[in-house]
Formats: structure tokens, sequence, C-alpha cells
């Protein structure tokens, strides 16, 4: 019985009719190389079984090909869908480009971040995609020699890139829109402060109003633990001080507010006109379907992962800012 030969890349360039250096450049996505050429590629590493040693090409380029995504995957439905949306825009590039994604849930606790912190610096990570649980703490003191890039958040000392909504504009769109509607009297139904997202939203609310003239009434706003029950049981508190209006900073609460509505029988938008954040499945069912601040979710992963992997390939650090936009939906909520 003959030996089974190990494939060899100068084998994989042979059968894709490509030079050897090609082939290494598709496998470590080092340079540009076209669409049509990767597929003759991967076609030939296919048809001959070709697998990459993993082990052997982080020993030679002192890299792991390992990005890591933490982030409050699994605190609620709504996150476990917005950042599994994003990992999925992340992958898309890494995928490409040679590189594995590793997922690891903070469940917006920062002991958590920092044991799974602690776990990537015992390990051969190139990179870490962040989103903080707290705007507060500088979390500078806690990473290793890797490239680091904020997502969706940032706190206070960041000293690295990020990658955000531009949530105050969206806000400022949703409720001047509220405004030209006629109301007057809006409600705002938040999250905790701890984030820069709510931070950023509530100043976008506050803004506006104050722009239009409008009177701040902070007995219309509740800042409040982001569950299914607080934006239940808000909501029942808020209507009782006949706000016309009511926008509402996450997808959970925004879930929660419409049920109560629904079952005290309040006519929406004629009683109470409702604007939420996230676009989900429900929002778009619900009787009547819900204007709300649609996040480009899947974008937002893209975007991170090409300036991690740039910021890698260059061997360089970064304080840039990059913001994209979010559109309003208006449906018959409004």
């Amino acid at each position: 019985m003959t030996e089974k030969k190990n494939v060899s890349i100068k084998d994989v360039a042979l059968r894709a009719n490509v030079s050897t250096a090609t082939v290494s450049h598709v496998i470590n996505g080092t340079r540009f190389v076209s669409n049509e050429t990767k597929q003759k590629v991967h076609l030939a590493m296919n048809e001959l079984n070709f697998r990459i040693n993993s082990v052997a090409r982080s020993l030679r380029s002192r890299k792991s090909y390992i990005i890591a995504f933490l982030a409050p995957i699994l605190a609620s439905e709504a996150s476990n869908f917005y950042f599994m949306s994003v990992a999925a825009g992340v992958q898309s590039v890494l995928k490409e480009r040679g590189y594995h994604l590793i997922l690891s849930d903070s469940s917006d606790n920062f002991e958590m971040e920092n044991k799974e912190i602690g776990m990537f610096d015992s390990q051969m990570i190139d990179g870490l995609i962040m989103a903080p649980a707290s705007r507060d703490y500088d979390y500078e003191r806690l990473f290793g020699d890797y490239s680091v890039v904020y997502i969706d958040r940032v706190p206070k000392h960041c000293e690295r890139d990020s990658v955000l909504i531009d949530n105050k504009t969206a806000t400022k769109e949703a409720v001047q829109k509220i405004i030209d509607k006629g109301h007057r009297k809006i409600a705002l139904l938040s999250g905790p402060l701890s984030v820069t997202t709510t931070n950023e939203r509530y100043e976008g609310y506050s803004e506006t109003l104050m722009s239009a003239g409008l009177k701040m009434d902070d007995s219309l706003i509740r800042f409040e633990d982001v569950s299914f029950e607080s934006g239940y049981n808000s909501m029942g508190d808020l209507l009782a001080l006949n706000p016309t209006a009511i926008f509402v900073t996450d997808n959970v609460m925004a879930m929660g507010a419409m049920t109560y509505l629904q079952e005290n029988s309040i006519r929406i938008p004629d009683q109470l006109a409702v604007v939420g954040f996230d676009d989900f499945q429900w929002t778009r069912v619900t009787h009547p379907p819900l204007t709300v601040i649609q996040q480009p979710s899947f974008q937002l992963g893209v975007k991170t992962a090409e300036v991690i992997l740039q910021r890698i390939e260059d061997g360089t650090l970064g304080k840039a800012e990059y913001r994209l936009d979010a559109n309003l939906i208006v449906r018959q909520s409004l």
C-alpha cells in the first residue's frame, strides 16, 4: 500500500495554473487577487483535498489568523439578533482574508469582560473587536499585544479605532419627524446611560426638543434596565401622564411597551404615536406596523473587519472614528 502524498501549495498552483505566490496570497490574504483567480485556487484546493496547516502557518508568520469578538451576544433576544448580524458581517470579510472568528459573550457585564480578555491574553489572537459594557472604564490596561477596534459603543477613555452607528443624527431625524406630525408632548423610554449608544440617543432626543422650542419634561423620561418587563411597566406609568407620542431607544423595551398598549386597547397612532429603535420581524407584523430606526448591523461588521485587518497588516495603532448612517423607516405607528 502506497503512502498518501501530502498536497503542497505547488500542487495547487499547478492545478489552478497560477503561481505559487498567488496561491499564498489567496491563503494569507496578503495581496489583492481577483475573484476569478480566487475561485480557481479554491477549486484546485478542493479537488486536491488541500488543507492549510494553520499551526505551521502561524509559526512562520508569528500570526494566529484569529480575531476575537467580545459583545453582549446573549444578554437578550434582541442583542443576540443584532450582534449575530454584526458578527456575520465581520465573518464575511475575515473568511475572504483567511482569518477565523471567535465569538465570546460579555453578558454586558464588566467582570465577565475582564475574564474573557484575560483568556484572550493567554492565547494567541491577532485582534479583538469589542462592544464595551461600560463607558466609564479604562480598558487599555486590560489589552495585550494585539489590535483592538471598538464596535457599536466606545468608552470615555478611547485610545483605539471605533466603528459606530450615528445614533444622535438618526434620533434627531426620528424625533423631528414626530414633531412634524404635530406632537408636542413626547415621552422617552430608554435603557441606562451607562453605554454610549443610549447616551447619544438621549442627546439626540433632548437637543431636537430644545431646537424646536419645546420644554424638557423630566417626568416624561424613563431610564430603565433593558427588558420586556421594564418596557411594559414603564409604558403604563408614562401613559398616565398623557403624552401624545413616545420614542423608545431599545427594541426589547419597545416590544414590552407595544404589548401594554395593545392589551389596554390604546389606538396607535391616534391616542399615542410610537417610534422604536432597530428593525426586527415583529415590528413589521404588529398592529399597526412600528416606525423604527433601522441600523445597518451587517455593514457595521464589514467595516469593523476591514479596519482591524488594515491595522494588523500595517502594524500600527490608531484612534480613527467611523460612523455609519441609520435609516428611519416610517410605518403606520406614527
